[in-house]
């Protein structure tokens, strides 16, 4: 830092030295600023043009996408600033947001990702926090870091009056307030007679960033709650397998027995086993979490109950039938099949485009061999959604322990337009072709 201080006139970007007194008051020739100013306008923009795409390959991988913009200052808000500077006797004149690269990120936790990832990726000579949140002191709490530019683009692009750039990294809602503010505030300079409207800013700035919070924390919940429903998914689809696919190329099928029956009452763990009680202070979503993870660790007694409880709290409609769904795939995971249908049956009831509901009735009933009505459910989840490469496998399963056997060759080859990747799937169309073959030699 103190070397940039050491010559301030001339560390000032392309304005004439004669103009500056750092302690006196000498008028600036504007005429004279705007000429040397804007001889760098166009190698500023590439260069910001350059630092922007840089930024955007640094961050391409970032699932949330954060929107990123450049600019260069224009001479107006450059020779506005300037005079600021000099009436508030700043000792240092140096103004080093000529050239500007913005990062927009939808959440919280993203900053300090991205501003990690332009650490190592530049040359960083200054970071500062920018923010205030009292009723006198306004702003927006941005990361302002200030980059040295690449030599290799100014060797490309040309010498652009300085050597630094800045590099502002805000959430969305920091990025609206910090314009907002920039209007009625930064430019307007509220005098000291308007307090009430000073409270009335702060609160605004203050109920974005609670805003903001609010945002980073539904997204976490999220990112866990589907983190948990993928772990469920896992373990239900693999039990299907477990428990159909076997049959079809096994020599004994007719001698297998049922998946055995687990004895739920004695799989709690003692670290959920009193997490079930309801409490006013826990949340619907907190439950549902909680299931899903009890869920997830085999625990389907707790999972079960943990459900009813949401059930209780009496829920809209459509979360009656999501609930449902996720305790009837608890019963079928402990083998409680008709429970299991049940639940999937009430969960078709209460929300009748729920085509998985449906789905899976058909995945019970195949498991207790009761093709004909699993072929019924199958039709019926695929009448809502038609593409379904799963369900069309699952039927021609179906409809092929019943004998017929080209109407499970012509689901299964559906099944393949969708999926043509399905290993399963393809060797049971190979075992429905021999099938056939054996047929027309008979």
């Amino acid at each position: 830092m103190e070397n940039r201080k050491a010559d301030k006139t001339e560390q000032l970007a392309n304005i004439p030295a004669q103009a500056v007194n750092s302690r006196t008051f000498v008028s600036p020739d504007q005429n004279a600023m705007r000429d040397e100013y804007e001889k760098y306008t166009e190698t500023r923009q590439l260069i910001v043009n350059d630092v922007k795409s840089r930024v955007e390959q640094i961050l391409v991988m970032f699932n949330s996408r954060p929107v990123i913009s450049g600019r260069i200052k224009n001479f107006s808000s450059y020779y506005s600033k300037y005079i600021r500077l000099l009436r508030s006797n700043n000792e240092d004149l140096k103004i080093t947001d000529l050239m500007g690269v913005r990062i927009i990120c939808p959440f919280i936790e993203d900053l300090n990702a991205c501003e990690e990832l332009i650490k190592i990726n530049f040359d960083l000579i200054e970071r500062e926090i920018k923010g205030h949140f009292t009723f006198k002191e306004f702003g927006y709490e941005s990361t302002h870091l200030l980059i040295k530019i690449p030599q290799n683009i100014i060797e490309k692009r040309g010498n652009p009056g300085t050597d630094i750039l800045e590099i502002q990294i805000r959430t969305i809602l920091q990025d609206a307030w910090a314009e907002v503010e920039h209007e009625l505030v930064y430019k307007a300079e509220l005098n000291p007679f308007d307090e009430p409207m000073k409270r009335k800013l702060a609160a605004v700035n203050a109920s974005l960033t609670l805003a903001d919070i609010i945002f980073q924390e539904i997204r976490s919940y999220q990112r866990k709650y589907t983190k948990e429903m993928g772990k469920r998914r896992e373990s239900f689809y693999q039990k299907i397998e477990e428990s159909t696919d076997v049959l079809l190329f096994s020599e004994e099928q007719e001698q297998r027995t049922l998946p055995p029956v687990f004895d739920i009452d004695n799989l709690d763990s003692p670290s959920t086993k009193n997490n079930s009680q309801l409490n006013d202070s826990v949340s619907i979503d907190d439950l549902l979490v909680q299931a899903l993870s009890a869920h997830n660790l085999n625990n389907f007694s707790e999972a079960i109950n943990l459900y009813t409880n949401i059930l209780k709290f009496k829920p809209k409609q459509t979360i009656c039938a999501i609930i449902f769904k996720h305790r009837g795939m608890a019963h079928f995971a402990c083998s409680q099949y008709n429970e299991a249908i049940e639940d999937f049956c009430l969960a078709l009831e209460l929300d009748d485009k729920s085509y998985k509901a449906a789905y899976y009735c058909g995945v019970v009933r195949s498991v207790l061999k009761q093709y004909s009505q699993a072929i019924d459910d199958y039709t019926h989840s695929l009448s809502i959604n038609p593409y379904q490469s799963f369900c069309l496998f699952r039927r021609g399963q179906a409809y092929y322990h019943i004998g017929d056997y080209p109407q499970a060759l012509s689901d299964c080859e559906d099944s393949l337009l969708l999926e043509p990747g399905n290993k399963a799937a393809i060797k049971f169309k190979e075992l429905l072709i021999e099938k056939l073959k054996n047929i027309d030699l008979v």
